[in-house]
């Protein structure tokens, strides 16, 4: 239930849902999947690859409907990055053969869905394949096509406008909240964070990892003043003057199994370093807040620990005056296990006993009560996910990521162990967030002499004269900036860039502007 020992030697494990079964009458099972076969090919695809999903006792706040279509995401998308290296070591072996042209493209197409740049291909009976810049093409490919249908087909069904999208914004502010800003690790093992582990419908979610969650101070205040001014001026998402507050929400991370090596790198693998520094940096937004608008009780903040070996949670509940006891926390592990013979009802009103009685720091918000038991049930379900599509614990508890994602913006990547984050407008700002990332992928690609494949991005609103200029002209210096701090891995070709933009204001991909991979076919002169 609770646990007052050391963080360092605690555990989590896996939970996630979604609004399916938490209210019928507003958000059906049916009208979900009616939503996912908007798009023929997804909803096939969904169906096939959920199929996977294997068949065991779950709790009874568990979405089996949830879990399936998560699952056959996570197939998907992962299948797209990992098919790569198999299928380059396949074109490798007949790189000499007459019709190699051929037999490349039609492989590729099969096994990938895409074709390969004949820029390269062409070259190879000269010295052979060029593997490091096809690797780097094969993974921007395969990530523009992510992008592709995120956007255009809504695979989590959390887009603007959708029912999920709808009924949580309603139920937030219901808690007595007029925004959700989470902070999670940049650390790829919490990419999921939002969609899966406490399954939230990402539009209504405003995200930006950090590594070891040490979000910007600064900045946030300076989006916590734009949340304020559009209440007061719009009324949106409700009138200045309504007692609502915005929540920011912090994500550290631990490892159960491996608690002294597989933990946050930035806070040297201890559990309690994470969450002491997330604490830090919560009270420092609540008290600039204050310090500068007098007004600190807009402001309300929650502390979360999930273990990166499960995708379980650990809520560090707060008082109504906004104490968090950072050695006190509920495990939704031990939620799970007091609650899962229980039916529904019961379960429900168990958890939010179990959420009370943990509050050590004083009596809790009943808002914040209500806002933490939805965070609990989701979380249920992604703990019987993780027990059902992963063995209980996911194979790499470590890094393994497929690129770096740089710059400002990805809204579509909702999946573990995808991305490695470092979100900055510089590079000098974001130099430590990038040192991390590179240091990681020495140790995924350069040790495998593969190249580090980095996505440059940086959304715009283009209802904002100049902006996709201004955006363009980001992406380039932020390209020349990682060139020069990282010089010796580009000129080796071991490390590789595709620039690219996205209109906020659409339900648009990312579109590429450039790569630092060199396709030009030479002319005569």
């Amino acid at each position: 239930m609770t646990n007052r020992s050391s963080l360092t030697g605690s555990n989590g494990d896996l939970p996630k849902r979604s609004p399916s079964y938490r209210l019928k009458s507003i958000v059906a099972p049916e009208s979900i999947m009616k939503e996912v076969n908007k798009d023929t090919s997804l909803s096939h695809n969904i169906k096939d690859n959920a199929s996977t999903l294997r068949k065991s006792s779950s709790h009874p706040l568990t979405s089996e409907i949830d879990n399936k279509l998560l699952r056959g995401y996570e197939i998907d998308i992962k299948g797209r990055f990992d098919r790569i290296v198999p299928t380059l070591k396949k074109i490798s072996t007949f790189q000499r053969e007459p019709d190699f042209l051929n037999k490349a493209e039609n492989l590729a197409k099969i096994e990938l869905g895409f074709s390969m740049p004949l820029a390269i291909l062409e070259k190879a009976w000269i010295k052979g394949i060029d593997m490091r810049s096809l690797f780097a093409w094969c993974i921007f490919e395969a990530y523009q096509q992510t992008s592709n249908d995120f956007f255009r087909c809504d695979p989590l069904v959390g887009a603007t406008g959708s029912m999920r999208a709808n009924f949580f914004e309603t139920f937030l502010l219901e808690c007595g909240f007029h925004l959700l800003d989470i902070t999670p690790c940049a650390d790829g093992r919490l990419a999921h964070t939002v969609a899966y582990a406490l399954r939230l419908p990402f539009s209504a979610v405003r995200r930006r990892s950090h590594a070891g969650a040490l979000f910007d101070v600064e900045n946030t205040v300076n989006r916590w003043v734009k949340t304020e001014h559009l209440r007061y001026r719009e009324a949106r998402p409700n009138p200045a003057l309504s007692p609502t507050r915005y929540l920011k929400i912090v994500v550290y991370h631990f490892s159960s199994s491996d608690p002294k090596h597989k933990g946050c790198a930035a806070h040297g693998s201890s559990a309690k370093a994470a969450a002491l520094a997330g604490l830090d940096r919560l009270n420092d937004f609540r008290q600039a807040i204050e310090n500068s608008f007098c007004c600190g009780a807009s402001v309300d903040l929650l502390l979360i620990g999930i273990d990166t070996d499960s995708d379980s949670i650990r809520i560090h509940i707060p008082a109504e005056n906004g104490q968090t006891d950072l050695n006190t926390w509920l495990d939704v592990r031990d939620i799970y296990a007091a609650t899962v013979r229980m039916n529904i009802d019961t379960a429900r009103k168990t958890i939010i006993s179990m959420v009370l009685k943990a509050a050590s720091a004083g009596s809790p918000d009943q808002g914040m009560v209500k806002f933490i038991s939805y965070l609990i049930e989701n979380n249920i379900s992604q703990i019987d996910y993780v027990k059902q599509c992963h063995k209980g614990g996911y194979a790499d508890i470590d890094h393994a990521e497929r690129f770096i994602g740089v710059g400002i913006g990805f809204k579509e990547v909702h999946l573990r162990n995808l991305t490695y984050f470092a979100h900055f407008n510089t590079v000098e700002e974001g130099a430590p967030d990038l040192d991390v990332g590179i240091k990681i992928f020495k140790g995924l690609n350069i040790s495998r002499d593969l190249p580090i494949p980095i996505v440059v991005r940086f959304d715009y609103h283009s209802n904002v004269p100049g902006a996709r200029d201004r955006v363009i002209e980001d992406c380039k210096r932020v390209e020349k900036a990682i060139k020069d701090r990282y010089n010796d891995l580009y000129n080796e070709g071991m490390l590789h860039m595709l620039l690219t933009i996205r209109d906020r204001d659409q339900q648009s991909p990312a579109e590429t502007i450039k790569s630092t991979l060199k396709l030009e076919v030479g002319g005569g002169h």
